[in-house]
């Protein structure tokens, strides 16, 4: 992935956003473009941009109803520009999770991935995450599945994992509200120190004796979690430089 010039135009192209789900509604206020519309509704023929925030597999079909004219781009990780047809266009994805409600700052700092047919169709994107403060850079199309899997594994598997501590720690009266200052912590740490630096705790310290109390205890209390603490304690052993056990 190569990285973007930081320096583009101030002048934003005029946009219309297609779906009004979280993100659709967040682009809309955010770049003040008109709708979000709903799918079906029709599109202005004043505008430079539309931007397509529906689901993967609506996006050709969305493409195709698109009026001839305005350059078309869509918010999707993991689709490629195949699925705008012949049209000339680009993809813009935030790398960011949108809740309900967010406001247009949420997206301030997350990093985007994008990509276009066409030169002029690039620094159009690039201007529009400009413009919504994001730190864009280019994934090719051959890597994209991959950056969007990367992507799901940060943001989804964490919440699962989180979700699995905190199912044990209230077996001993702990609560999520508790624990959160912790999470919070070494996510701050990972993200400027990196993996390593960040890992603490007895695997890392290499003390056997009470690594095999926190796996009776998860076996105990919440057995069905054992699989996922195995296989997460051998990633740690790995990270650590630490061989696993036979």
């Amino acid at each position: 992935m190569r990285e973007l010039d930081p320096h583009s135009s101030p002048d934003l192209p005029s946009c219309a956003v297609v779906g009004a789900g979280r993100l659709g509604t967040v682009l809309a206020e955010a770049l003040a473009a008109r709708g979000p519309l709903r799918r079906g509704e029709s599109i202005p023929g004043d505008v430079d941009v539309v931007l397509l925030c529906v689901p993967d597999g609506q996006i050709a079909a969305a493409a195709r109803a698109v009026p001839p004219g305005p350059l078309v781009g869509h918010c999707s990780g993991a689709t490629g520009l195949d699925a705008l047809g012949a049209r000339e266009g680009f993809s813009l994805h935030p790398l960011m999770s949108v809740p309900h409600g967010s406001p247009p700052g949420v997206l301030t700092g997350a990093g985007a991935a994008i990509d276009a047919t066409s030169r002029r169709a690039l620094a159009i994107a690039e201007r529009l995450a400009r413009a919504l403060r994001l730190n864009p850079v280019r994934v090719a199309p051959e890597d994209r599945v991959a950056y969007h899997a990367a992507a799901a594994m940060a943001a989804n598997f964490l919440v699962a994992l989180e979700a699995a501590a905190e199912r044990l720690a209230a077996t001993a009266g702990v609560t999520r509200e508790q624990l959160a200052p912790l999470v919070l912590a070494t996510a701050r740490q990972w993200a400027e120190t990196g993996p390593r630096n960040a890992l603490t705790g007895p695997i890392v310290r290499g003390d056997a004796d009470v690594v095999a109390r926190h796996r009776e205890v998860v076996a105990e209390r919440t057995p069905e979690l054992l699989p996922l603490w195995d296989a997460l304690a051998d990633a740690t052993r790995s990270l650590a430089g630490m061989t696993v056990p036979a």
